[in-house]
């Protein structure tokens, strides 16, 4: 479980994050809030913990940017701001939780174990020997970690669930894609096509007319 904390108090920073890294959470620690983005755009992070008033980007905007973008990593907000135009503020935002200091860091694990939970963070799916991990857009194949976009882990999650029936191309956009960012039935296509090249066997049948079906051995 891969955590980003954002916080420029240095002390703070320091007691969370060996707090954390004693749970068993590896941790990555920023102090800018334009560091700590770069860092999401190019590293999956499971969750992320934003405080607010930091250098350059705020929590608040950086959250904002990575929700427009389709990037839907859990957060909590860790923060000061007390009032509650700041609570609604973030939850508007997109946020998972909210966490007024000061705080027990227990509460704090707490709330991680919730979300850990909430979303199946941590769930495996294993099917025909191979092991396919939603959350962390991991497919293990043997002794090979096959990293995935997201949005491939998405639409693989859905075959895997719904293994054996027969799925459109739009309900794959209905249930995997928001109202905002709807593709095309290429699109589709194409991400499918990426999966296979993922599995030394074929999954996926072409029903013609109607669509694909997964089946799992």
């Amino acid at each position: 479980m891969k955590i980003l904390l954002l916080e420029d108090d240095v002390i703070l920073q320091e007691i969370i994050e060996e707090f954390l890294q004693e749970k068993g959470y590896e941790v990555e620690s920023f102090f800018d809030g334009e560091k700590a983005l770069e860092a999401i755009g190019s590293t999956r992070y499971d969750i992320l913990l934003l405080d607010v008033n930091v250098p350059n980007i705020d929590g608040f905007e950086i959250l904002t940017y990575l929700r427009e973008i389709g990037n839907t990593t859990p957060a909590i907000y860790i923060t000061s701001l007390a009032g509650m135009s700041d609570l609604k503020k973030g939850f508007d935002l997109g946020a998972d939780d909210y966490l007024r200091k000061p705080f027990e860091l227990e509460e704090l694990d707490a709330r991680i174990l919730h979300i850990i939970k909430l979303y199946r963070l941590q769930e495996e799916i294993e099917f025909d020997g191979m092991k396919f991990i939603p959350k962390a857009h991991q497919l293990v194949v043997g002794d090979e970690t096959i990293e995935m976009r997201q949005k491939e882990a998405q639409v693989l999650e859905y075959f895997v669930r719904n293994s054996g029936k027969i799925i459109s191309c739009d309900e794959i956009i209905e249930n995997v894609w928001d109202d905002e960012n709807i593709p095309t039935h290429a699109t589709i296509r194409t991400y499918i096509k990426n999966l296979r090249k993922m599995f030394t066997k074929e999954y996926f049948d072409n029903i013609k007319g109607e669509g694909y079906r997964f089946n799992i051995v």
